[in-house]
């Protein structure tokens, strides 16, 4: 500006303008006001591009769309992978039971047992016949009447009699007209803890340890039947119908 006050000539292309002082500054107050109202609406328009700025526009829809889209392909590939295995299991064929399995052969601890026969150990499992009556004697047992019922009761090939801790048989097997191959004595206490019995005891149980029953003597013995329900299929029945017991003769019978 020229020194009269007048506008001078512009050197650098800019508009006139006008300027003017005022004489008091508390005049601007009011222009002041403005430019500070200006500067907040600024902060406040930053404040919500940084805040709402993600969630116009492109900004959260694509991520949020891809999100689902990968949690959606990873709930359908787990659903079919557990369904396919599902079904795989399903026509496995079934395995054979480990109870079944053990309670069905509860003889093999008894068969298993090392005993003396005629002085040689053997297995009671080794005995012939498909099914065996063994017939379990303990020490002092005054039971020769229900033996010869038990003579009566089963085949005589399949009975065997057996001495319970360390008794021995070996006198038993003429007065009832066994052989003396149907002495056996458990001299090594070699039996289960469950057959070292007190008193006259049967025992059915086929040679391959199934079947097993435990028919404890009161006062003779009823198991025509259950010697019967063990024989296998296809073999002829081992219990005779009727058989005359055997008579001791004089010194035969045992001092027990």
């Amino acid at each position: 500006m020229n020194a009269g006050g007048d506008q001078g000539r512009d050197d650098y292309g800019l508009p006139p303008v006008d300027i003017q002082v005022p004489d008091d500054a508390r005049e601007l107050a009011r222009d002041v006001q403005a430019y500070h109202r200006e500067l907040r609406a600024q902060r406040r328009r930053h404040l919500a591009r940084r805040f709402y700025g993600p969630l116009t526009r492109d900004g959260m829809v694509l991520p949020l769309l891809a999100g689902c889209l990968a949690l959606t392909l990873l709930a359908a590939t787990l659903l079919t992978v557990f369904t396919a295995r599902q079904a795989t299991i399903n026509l496995r064929p079934p395995g054979p039971r480990t109870g079944q399995a053990t309670s069905s052969r509860l003889g093999a601890p008894l068969l298993n047992a090392m005993v003396y026969s005629g002085g040689q150990p053997m297995m009671l499992g080794s005995l012939p016949g498909a099914v065996l009556v063994l017939a379990l004697i303990p020490p002092r047992c005054r039971c020769l009447s229900d033996l010869r019922e038990l003579t009566v009761q089963a085949p005589p090939a399949n009975i065997y009699l057996v001495g319970v801790r360390g008794e021995r048989v070996e006198g038993w097997t003429r007065p009832l007209g066994l052989g003396a191959a149907h002495a056996v004595d458990d001299a090594d206490y070699a039996l289960p803890p469950r057959y070292q019995v007190t008193a006259l005891t049967a025992v059915l149980v086929r040679r391959d340890g199934t079947g097993l029953r435990v028919i404890p003597d009161r006062h003779g013995f009823q198991i025509r039947d259950d010697v019967l329900a063990l024989v296998p299929p296809g073999q002829p029945a081992l219990v005779p119908a009727t058989r005359k017991p055997a008579t001791p003769t004089a010194g035969s019978s045992p001092t027990a």
